[in-house]
């Protein structure tokens, strides 16, 4: 099979790497030269570090960068089966660069977006054909990140779908199905880990280290919600809510926070600006949490239960399966359980009571509980 690959970035690279390590014949595209280039280079160092880590043969390294053909020219893609464009979140590009590859490739060939926030039917409403049109949306680091969300829009066929779903499992993915709506599956269901935390933050409960600890400790997360958004970006997750927000409607379940807008307006990015919610210098000491049981137990059940709510939401509006919402958060965020799972063994009338308390506290929508839960509770 041949594939196009539209942006030679972090993420098309990696994703350029994924379909050459499974033997597929790759066309890494992007316009800049400067950017191919680096995309390149990068590809050989990290495969020369699986060599030496002996990962790979030598032989086996060289066949894998032999399998990608670095080019400007959108032409090479004629001959494509699937194109999967990964560039700039900008409509408007997305749609240039998707009227010209229609006028290139087969009427058979598979046409994606890898996009993590723009919604799959308006990338596809200016192809002649929108019918091929679908959603690949992998997480940086491709190679090693084992979750692909495949998002058919209302227009493709359904055969399409098939077809994408086989693909991404044959280079041993797991390929979770979602609908067409804002944030897809885990860009979604994973709002509160941050948002929940940074409101726990704002209310003077607890510090960042607290939080984060009370998270890791209590929960098994890998990383605390601060440390997650400082590793990620502060500017990246902060685009990310307020798309996420305003593809919503302004539903006040994904309010954006004030914390994070300042650190992002003051260039806290995180660990990529050396400072973020903390301060990576060499010379600074990162700060102790308040280790104190009944205070992060109580911050623990807060995040998590809001974290359920949203997954039981994305359940009850058929954004996904049961199965798909709890693959998707563990395996494209590296959740320790499936969220729909670990309220089954928390207990549904436990997570509907905390829930329940917020709301009565808050009085605000973002703590309305479920319906689904509310009915699941009641049978």
């Amino acid at each position: 099979m041949q594939i196009g690959i539209i942006g030679a970035g972090t993420m098309g690279a990696g994703i350029a790497q994924v379909a050459a390590q499974n033997n597929e014949k790759v066309f890494l595209i992007d316009v800049n030269p400067e950017v191919l280039r680096k995309a390149s280079t990068n590809l050989k160092v990290t495969l020369e570090k699986l060599v030496a880590k002996e990962k790979l043969t030598k032989e086996r390294a060289d066949e894998i960068f032999s399998n990608i053909t670095f080019s400007s020219d959108f032409s090479v893609l004629k001959p494509v089966d699937l194109v999967i464009e990964a560039i700039v979140e900008k409509l408007e590009i997305k749609h240039k660069v998707f009227e010209q590859l229609e006028g290139i490739v087969s009427a058979d060939c598979v046409l994606a977006s890898n996009t993590s926030s723009i919604p799959i039917a308006s990338i596809g409403s200016v192809l002649k054909n929108p019918s091929r049109i679908i959603g690949i949306h992998f997480f940086n680091p491709a190679p090693l990140m084992p979750l692909v969300e495949i998002i058919p829009a209302v227009q493709t066929d359904s055969i399409i779908v098939q077809k994408v779903e086989q693909i991404i499992g044959s280079w041993g993915k797991y390929a979770c199905i979602c609908k067409d709506t804002p944030g897809f599956i885990v860009n979604r269901v994973a709002r509160p880990f941050y948002g929940e935390a940074l409101r726990i933050y704002e209310e003077g409960i607890a510090d960042f280290a607290t939080i984060d600890w009370a998270m890791t400790h209590f929960g098994g997360f890998k990383m605390g919600p601060f440390t997650l958004m400082d590793y990620i970006g502060n500017d990246v997750n902060y685009a990310v809510t307020e798309s996420v927000f305003a593809a919503f409607y302004y539903d006040p379940r994904f309010k954006p926070s004030f914390t994070q807008k300042r650190h992002m307006e003051a260039g806290f990015y995180g660990r990529k600006s050396g400072r973020g919610y903390y301060n990576y210098a060499e010379d600074v000491e990162l700060p102790a949490p308040n280790q104190d049981e009944v205070l992060g137990q109580k911050i623990f059940n807060r995040i998590i239960v809001m974290l359920i709510n949203e997954a039981f939401d994305a359940l009850f509006m058929q954004v996904a399966s049961k199965e798909a919402i709890d693959i998707a958060m563990m395996k494209g965020v590296n959740y320790p359980k499936g969220l729909l799972a670990w309220a089954e063994e928390l207990g549904l009338p436990w997570v509907l009571e905390q829930l329940e308390v917020l709301f009565d506290e808050y009085g605000e929508d973002r703590y309305r509980p479920n319906p689904l839960l509310k009915r699941m509770v009641k049978k």
